[in-house]
């Protein structure tokens, strides 16, 4: 059986993502909140190990008009639950409503959940539906009255990795982080340095690519305990991303940071993630930085001035940014900053630039390339 399916993603990154999806096989295309694809139940599992910047995977069961509550009733009831969901399945219901008629997300919800309930006895011909068993998230969003009904199989978001484990200052996300990897351009035969490195995230997150690692080899997802996929499909599938890493694989990353704390948090993600020794992180001025090797990215998430409340401090961080990269001319180097001066302090316009958001700060992505 063929579903549809939403791989959710930030403000920014749809594209990024379908551009991924692509690369796995499928017919993706980008949409406003992620990027769409159809496929088995299996291929959620494959989308959910392999994505590196989508938040979550949506299998899409229901799309159309709701102006009432009667149309959402309706609508909900006319999904083929008893197909999807156990006798015993836990069935929790989240809700969006974003410029609709209806906008009680607690309405919406308890209105969707008494139709999958009423639809589940009929069909089941019980009189109770325990409840006691796998979790199956449904979530309905209405958007200028458009409802969808999706089913959540990635279960935690796909930023979670199963690495990172503590948090600096301001922790970049690792589906943002991986997003950031994938603009710069950078490819794995060549030098990455973060001159910002933080807590590291940009670095494994580029060790994780070079090494051909699945983000999810090491975790779990809600859609393998539906019980929709067959359990062989996901031993080959989990086996086959097993085969695929390559952990020996020779790669030049590091970083450096002025902040001892953020280091030590940093070398922890980096042991967590299976990469210690792999990735150097040194206690390191950027001004004094002079690295001996040639066509490298730089790539960093340097503190904002609206995040240490000194923006002033946080431009003459950009300056010497600029006068970084002009200290290493065969290099280039992608920033992302939420300051609207950010190229007049760097002292060069971008080549290339994007609109992103890192957590709810709008941002931009700078690529500088060559001199």
């Amino acid at each position: 059986m063929t579903f549809t399916f939403l791989a959710t993603a930030a403000f920014g990154l749809e594209g990024v993502v379908a551009d991924e999806l692509k690369r796995m096989g499928f017919a993706a295309r980008a949409e406003i909140g992620g990027a769409r694809f159809s496929g088995e139940p299996a291929d959620a599992l494959r989308a959910n190990l392999w994505l590196r910047t989508a938040d979550r995977v949506l299998m899409v069961l229901c799309e159309r008009e709701a102006l009432t509550f009667e149309d959402l009733y309706q609508a909900v009831y006319a999904v083929p639950w008893e197909t999807l969901l156990p006798r015993d399945a836990a069935i929790p219901v989240s809700g969006k409503c974003v410029r609709s008629r209806l906008m009680s997300v607690r309405d919406c919800q308890a209105v969707a959940k008494k139709a999958i309930v009423t639809r589940l006895m009929e069909r089941l011909r019980t009189n109770a539906l325990p409840e006691t068993g796998e979790a199956f998230p449904v979530e309905v969003a209405i958007r200028q009255d458009q409802l969808r009904i999706t089913l959540d199989t990635s279960g935690e978001a796909l930023n979670r990795r199963g690495y990172r484990t503590w948090n600096g200052e301001a922790p970049l996300r690792e589906t943002l982080a991986a997003a950031l990897v994938e603009l710069s351009h950078w490819r794995p035969e060549q030098p990455l340095y973060d001159p910002c490195c933080g807590t590291g995230t940009l670095l494994i997150e580029a060790a994780m690519r070079a090494t051909r690692r699945a983000p999810g080899l090491k975790r779990s997802f809600a859609c393998e305990r539906f019980g929709l996929i067959a359990k062989a499909d996901i031993d080959r599938l989990r086996a086959q991303a097993e085969a695929e890493y390559a952990p020996e694989v020779p790669f030049d990353i590091g970083g450096s940071d002025i902040d001892p704390e953020a280091l030590e948090l940093g070398r922890r993600h980096i042991r967590q993630a299976g990469f210690e020794y792999r990735i150097p992180l040194e206690a390191d001025d950027l001004r004094r930085l002079q690295l001996p090797q040639e066509n490298g990215v730089f790539l960093c998430n340097p503190p904002y001035g609206e995040r240490l409340g000194d923006a002033e401090s946080a431009r003459a961080l950009y300056r010497e940014l600029g006068l970084l990269l002009r200290r290493h001319p065969t290099w280039r180097m992608g920033v992302i900053a939420a300051d609207p001066a950010f190229e007049r302090a760097f002292g060069r316009r971008a080549t290339r630039k994007r609109r992103l958001y890192n957590g709810r700060l709008e941002c931009e992505f700078h690529l500088f390339v060559g001199r």
